[in-house]
């Protein structure tokens, strides 16, 4: 894990973390819907193309990447895992899992479908222990879809974002699925999420190789 502190007396942002953080301390969030009618067409299976895909653009943005350690330093991590939830039908409950994060996205399937099937049946609420720091959440709903999502955040010093799945729908041939995004206005503006929206629609949009 590599990380880079913030000296945030002298650090470019620091009047507006400073605002948003002390001032006017909010955090918000952003519903959309994605285009994945490519990813569907070529019939990539949906929930690890999506983490993966997520935790790429994640990993261009320095604003996704900010956070407190737990010594109360403000840093910027060098590269970000995704959590992420699944269901127990049985129980009606969820467990997180965490996978490591790599390039290639063959690998990265391959790391996820390890998780899975070795804590995929843990009915616990951390399934895979050792969630390393430089880890951001993604919750999937597959149930419905949804036109706005939002989180209430008890405290202020959670920065990093959390993703939000929902359920895709057809419409006119293609595939539409919608992800709700909260971040702390402290260190991502909407500009840096429109950014990441747009740079994460890119993606979808691409080819790349398949599990």
């Amino acid at each position: 894990m590599i990380f880079t502190p913030i000296d945030r007396e002298n650090w470019s942002r620091k009047e507006y973390f400073d605002h948003y953080f002390k001032e006017v301390p909010c955090t918000y969030s952003i519903t959309t819907k994605l285009d994945i009618t490519s990813i569907k067409q070529q019939g990539f299976r949906l929930y690890p193309t999506l983490l993966y895909l997520i935790a790429k653009t994640v990993n261009r943005f320095d604003s996704f990447r900010t956070a407190f350690r737990a010594d109360g330093s403000l840093v910027v991590y060098e590269e970000m895992s995704p959590c992420y939830t699944i269901f127990h039908k049985e129980t009606e409950t969820f467990s997180n899992i965490w996978t490591e994060y790599t390039e290639s996205y063959a690998e990265f399937c391959r790391r996820y479908a390890r998780d899975l099937e070795r804590f995929g049946s843990v009915e616990k609420m951390t399934a895979k222990p050792g969630q390393p720091e430089n880890s951001f959440t993604v919750s999937m709903l597959p149930w419905r879809s949804f036109e706005g999502f939002n989180l209430n955040i008890a405290g202020n010093e959670y920065l990093l974002p959390i993703f939000t799945i929902g359920k895709y729908q057809e419409t006119d041939g293609g595939y539409f699925i919608p992800l709700a995004i909260q971040v702390h206005h402290a260190v991502c503006d909407g500009f840096h999420v429109c950014r990441f929206i747009n740079a994460l629609q890119a993606s979808l949009d691409s080819r790349f190789a398949d599990c």
